[in-house]
């Protein structure tokens, strides 16, 4: 049945994306491309390699920005479409894909060269089967596509380092001084020009890198997995690739290797005399097969992607959005892998491969420039979990890269990739122009100058942060835990309820900004001003019974809430100016007031998002509204994974706790006992409160500790 409404799963971890990202680069680039490239620059091959992975550092920097910004399935279309706008979407999304789908075709059509060294198959017939097979693991799951994706991987890299070090022993056996003499001299004798035409022809190696953003709203935690996978996955590329071209270069005759498509075994042969025959051989074979393998399965993983997200926003045909069974795009997978079929047993898809990495560099050059559009666009929830360095200059020198090298492949890759380009245009103004009726962030940018912006970006943006929800360390829990309760048995007038909320915050705020002395607005007749100006502005939703008025303060420390509760519920058209955008009829049970630091946006949007995230909950407002005490009303809003609450009773496991000094108690680091209830009241926890029977304790912390807390003392039912 067709289901576009589901949302991809969040299951893929570090390890899955390390793998994903490292097998999209293990293929061509390390078992074929050495010896031709070595044809063009001779030994200098070995400084191309090296130089290849450090000018796809911008653009991976850019990615991983980009990525834990807009987790979102599609990668880098999504990322150009809601930078650029749709038109630069479609052209990224259509011409990404297809150029994925050359590259991987040709990855598994790759393995016919290896496998050719002991048996003799049709390898369109077996890349066709492996297609078949790819795909099925892709409609079953990302999870276990990834599993298999990480025992091809892992595999690989073994018998990489193995070669590796192998190798290494071979070339300090010679003697480094002999090799450099006889192997490495002349290291350029093509000059500076054979040099950079193969940093160009070699830079594809490393086009694989950036695969994992396709598939980042899979990421569990992607703050933090996607930029350490890509950066990981980085290292080891880099480090293999430049370590075993130079001991191709070292151990083979030059020009033997500029004419071999087998150059890893070629060199095996050389140092594997130590292992009975042909074992040597068949390690090298095994990690070219697994190689070629895990670049097609990442492939039709990674493009797969593109249709679904596109789908979503109406650029392509609604059906490829369908997600299936096991919560996959279904249709996208298996059209994707037919067109892949198509070419392989159509198409000279190894030359087409070539001519699409032109493609891919542009599109680096695009993302490059994403990541300056999204920060000069200053749309306050844009907020990514990771910031790349040395901005805009990572950022001009990467777009710098990628046109240069594009310029160096040739006039043939040129022209293919303005084919793609315009095709994509002509796709856009036929099918979608008319189907679309958002703008990217750059109108953000056009309306600093005066021009025009795009709501609905920040509220899709938005979205996206209540999605990521809030991270690790946002006091979110801390904030709720000290917040100020005012709690309305009968009937209370607004206004009061206004005066009392901002009294209170403005004990806790300071008087000033510091050196400057900077007067701040936070007595309460400020506040309440502030908080009534804010609401005019529409910065005060109202929705399900539950009001969120909300303030950021030039000068303050730390966020400040009063979380209040009206059991009859006040009806907000007493507060006219509080709600004067806001055509609201139903009466107002919940009014959360929250105030926070100016120079802190995107937490402050958090924290907003986390609210509403939880009052949309359908439990929610009748948790609040059985809540008890203050305790339990603080307990409704609290992360559940992020706090316990236990009952000190005797008999039961927490009974140990009883009699205990707070500052005794043998809790986990990072775990903080925020309240105690006692005899109908709620106290402030102190390191020498002695805890006694009948106490009932809110525990705050990481999930981790919270976890081991409930397994010694269990939770209150």
């Amino acid at each position: 049945m067709e289901n576009t409404s589901k949302k991809l799963k969040k299951e893929l971890g570090l390890f899955d994306l390390y793998t994903i990202s490292t097998g999209a680069m293990f293929s061509s680039g390390f078992f074929l491309l050495p010896g031709l490239a070595s044809a063009q620059a001779g030994p200098s091959v070995i400084l191309a390699y090296l130089l290849g992975g450090l000018m796809v550092l911008p653009a991976m920097l850019s990615v991983a920005e980009l990525s834990t910004a807009m987790p979102k399935a599609g990668g880098p279309y999504y990322f150009l479409d809601r930078s650029l706008g749709p038109m630069a979407g479609t052209v990224g999304g259509l011409g990404t894909c297809f150029a994925l789908i050359f590259k991987s075709a040709f990855a598994l059509i790759g393995m016919g060269a290896y496998l050719a060294i002991f048996i003799d198959v049709n390898i369109k017939i077996v890349a066709v089967i492996l297609t078949l097979v790819f795909m099925v693991m892709n409609i079953i799951g990302a999870k276990k596509t990834s599993r298999l994706q990480g025992i091809l991987v892992m595999l690989l890299v073994i018998i990489l380092v193995f070669f590796v070090v192998q190798g290494l022993g071979e070339v300090f056996s010679l003697g480094l001084t002999e090799v450099n003499r006889t192997q490495m001299t002349p290291f350029m004798p093509f000059g500076l020009e054979g040099l950079v035409s193969t940093i160009g022809f070699v830079f594809v190696s490393y086009a694989g890198l950036t695969q994992v953003a396709s598939v980042a709203e899979e990421v569990k935690k992607p703050e933090r997995n996607i930029p350490l996978g890509m950066i990981l996955s980085l290292i080891t590329a880099t480090i293999i690739y430049v370590i075993g071209v130079y001991i191709m270069v070292a151990l083979l005759d030059p020009n033997e290797l500029s004419e071999d498509l087998t150059p890893v075994a070629t060199a095996a042969n050389v140092f594997f005399d130590w292992l009975p025959e042909p074992v040597g051989l068949v390690l090298i074979v095994v990690a070219a097969i697994a190689a070629f393998a895990s670049t097609g399965n990442a492939g039709i993983l990674s493009a797969a992607r593109y249709p679904f997200a596109m789908a979503r926003d109406h650029l392509i045909w609604h059906r490829f959005a369908t997600l299936g069974r096991f919560n996959t795009p279904v249709v996208s997978v298996v059209i994707i892998s037919g067109i892949m079929i198509f070419f392989i047993l159509v198409l000279d898809v190894e030359a087409i491969a070539k001519l699409a990495s032109a493609f891919m560099l542009l599109i680096f050059g695009f993302l490059n420039l994403a990541v300056i559009v999204m920060r000069e666009s200053q749309i306050e929830s844009y907020d990514p979990g990771y910031r790349s360095p040395l901005y805009p200059w990572m950022q001009i020198a990467g777009m710098i890269f990628s046109f240069w090298l594009i310029a160096e492949i040739g006039l043939i890759s040129i022209l293919f990739t303005a084919g793609m380009v315009l095709a994509s245009l002509i796709w856009f103004y036929y099918y979608a122009k008319d189907k679309v009726i958002r703008d990217g962030a750059i109108y953000h940018i056009f309306e600093r100058l005066g021009r025009r912006r795009y709501q609905g970006l920040d509220h899709e943006m938005l979205g996206i942060l209540r999605e990521k929800g809030l991270r690790d360390e946002d006091p979110f829990d801390e904030v709720v835990a000290r917040a100020f309760i005012i709690d309305l048995k009968e009937n209370g007038d607004p206004e009061s309820v206004l005066n009392e909320a901002t009294r209170l915050i403005s004990k806790r705020l300071p008087k000033s900004s510091g050196d400057i002395e900077e007067k701040l607005p936070t007595t309460p007749e400020e506040l309440q001003k502030a908080f009534l100006e804010s609401s005019r502005m529409g910065a005060s939703p109202v929705s399900n019974g539950v009001a969120i008025p909300h303030l950021r303060i030039h000068g303050i420390q730390h966020p400040e809430m009063v979380l209040i509760r009206s059991r009859k519920g006040m009806h907000p058209k007493v507060w006219d100016d509080w709600y004067a955008n806001h055509e609201v009829k139903q009466k107002v049970y919940v009014i959360f007031v929250l105030v926070s630091p100016d120079n802190n946006p995107a937490q402050h949007l958090r924290f907003l998002s986390q609210i509403a995230g939880r009052v949309e909950d359908p439990t929610f407002l009748d948790s609040w509204m059985r809540a008890e005490n203050e305790q339990e009303l603080k307990e409704v809003l609290l992360r559940d994974e992020r706090f316990l609450s236990i009952i000190l009773r005797k008999n039961s496991k927490a009974e140990t706790l009883i009699g205990l000094y707070i500052r005794d108690l043998n809790i986990p680091e990072g775990s903080l006992i925020a309240m105690v209830r006692r005899n109908h009241k709620t106290i402030v926890p102190r390191g020498n409160t002695v805890l006694q029977e009948g106490d009932r304790l809110t525990i705050i912390g990481e999930p981790k500790g919270i976890n081991e807390l409930n397994k010694h003392y269990g939770t209150v039912v």
